[in-house]
């Protein structure tokens, strides 16, 4: 990579041209954050990072004469959507330009189970085209009036949905994906089946993806849900019970009874003494659900159609749950962060109601259902009060003295967060499609990331 202050800029406008571009210093900035802000930790580190310039492509053919233009200038290339990660995925570590991908929202076919169509299109939207045609997508993050397709694909791994669906890495729910390298002459390389893994969560570090292939099933009227409980075991195993019978659910969402402060709205169906479960649920499952709630010493406070919750002028399930509740506390108090906790199986609330009597009020309670390679997991976002980074991570080691893994939500490298390793696949493939070593860099491993910031004369904190 060439020094961004001694890159040739005016020979790479002169490559583009006729591709819209800024580097107007306000557009250039909010274009080059995402929502890393949600960690402590990430906001001190990636604050103040941002990109030289932002291009707008607009067909798939611009974007290979971008690539070729970053290639042939060794200008480093940070994808991005709708910038809704958490993080960093779309924050440049060492500016360069930031490719904004939202204007290439074309969808080429829907067919029969399946959907294919350009990266930048909002997922609300695919979505809604979807339904159309009687059908819609698998699983969606909770952003989905916000988020993009590509930027889900490649910086996502589960959502909405996951419960039926699995996560997106599962086989089929991902049909394909096509990807431009970042060379001086850029090919066109499709990924199918198990090779999407090449690519899928990899931060935008091995290639552009411009097109993709998803998975469609028939669509349900889905119904919001919330059931209520005085203990939060019983909501817990209300959940667990969703998941073992033949129930058409798509999302369960547990959430401890403190978050009844983050949601105005709600207060007449979400008391603050009431530990909550939010659902989106089939209409042939509302009878069987209602009568679980009450076998597992709850009851059903809200049960409403999409139309119905709208009109109602309150928040949907979804907008309840993963990492929307996050949003929702820090909206009410900046000091609010997270964690993401994976326990044992089968799941057992005594590692919770250790940490609970060891952290009391710094911790609250959140579990989400899904499903992986068929197995149905429990997994935890739980809330956290924020006071050191010191205190962040003794927490996390105490939950992996009980036995739960921690997928660190405070560092911006693949590895090092979800992922626990280096993928040496798409690593691979990142030698292949970006020879270079243009894209998105710094975000696959601590180690590459102390080489990039080293050899930039950038702090790394």
């Amino acid at each position: 990579m060439m020094q961004p202050d001694i890159i040739n800029w005016e020979g790479f406008t002169a490559d583009i041209e006729g591709i819209a571009f800024t580097d107007a210093p306000q557009t250039v900035k909010l274009k080059s954050r995402d929502y890393f802000w949600y960690s402590p930790i990430l906001n001190k580190q990636l604050r103040k990072s941002w990109a030289h310039m932002v291009v707008t492509p607009k067909t798939e053919a611009e974007v290979i004469t971008v690539a070729a233009a970053c290639a042939k200038w060794r200008i480093p290339v940070t994808p991005r959507g709708g910038g809704t990660g958490n993080y960093g995925q779309a924050v440049p570590l060492v500016g360069g330009i930031i490719l904004d991908m939202t204007q290439l929202t074309g969808i080429s076919e829907i067919g029969n189970g399946f959907v294919r169509c350009e990266t930048g299109i909002l997922i609300a939207d695919l979505d809604d085209s979807a339904h159309e045609t009687g059908q819609e997508l698998l699983m969606w993050p909770s952003t989905r009036s916000q988020a993009t397709i590509g930027g889900f694909i490649s910086g996502g791994s589960a959502g909405i949905g996951s419960v039926r669906h699995g996560v997106l890495r599962d086989d089929g729910n991902v049909r394909s994906l096509r990807i431009v390298t970042l060379e001086e002459t850029p090919r066109i390389i499709t990924l199918e089946g198990p090779e999407i893994q090449k690519a899928h969560h990899a931060y935008g570090t091995n290639g552009i993806i411009t097109e993709l292939e998803l998975a469609l099933q028939p669509a349900v009227d889905w119904h919001h849900a919330i059931a209520l409980f005085d203990e939060y075991t019983d909501a817990v195993q209300f959940g667990e019970a969703l998941c073992c019978e033949d129930y058409d659910i798509y999302l369960i969402s547990v959430v401890d009874k403190g978050f009844a402060q983050f949601y105005d709205k709600l207060t007449d169906v979400f008391p603050q003494d009431k530990h909550a479960v939010f659902s989106m649920v089939g209409p042939k499952t509302i009878d069987a659900f209602t009568a679980d709630a009450i076998t597992h010493n709850g009851y059903v406070s809200l049960m409403m159609s999409d139309v119905e919750i709208e009109k109602a002028n309150l928040p949907p399930a979804y907008e309840c749950s993963y990492n929307h509740t996050t949003l929702q506390a820090l909206k009410k108090d900046r000091n609010w962060t997270y964690l993401q906790v994976a326990y044992p199986q089968p799941y057992d609330p005594a590692a919770d109601t250790i940490m609970l009597a060891e952290y009391g009020d710094d911790l609250l309670r959140h579990h989400e259902f899904a499903r992986e390679r068929g197995d149905y997991q429990l997994f935890a976002i739980p809330l956290l009060k924020f006071t050191t980074a010191e205190k962040l991570y003794e927490i996390t080691k105490r939950y992996e003295e009980l036995g739960c893994t921690v997928f660190d939500a405070h560092v911006y490298t693949i590895a090092e967060g979800g992922m626990k390793q280096v993928d040496t696949v798409q690593m691979a493939f990142k030698q292949d499609a970006d020879p270079h070593g243009l894209m998105n860099p710094g975000k696959t491993s601590y180690a590459e990331a102390q080489e990039v910031l080293c050899r930039y004369a950038i702090p790394s904190s």
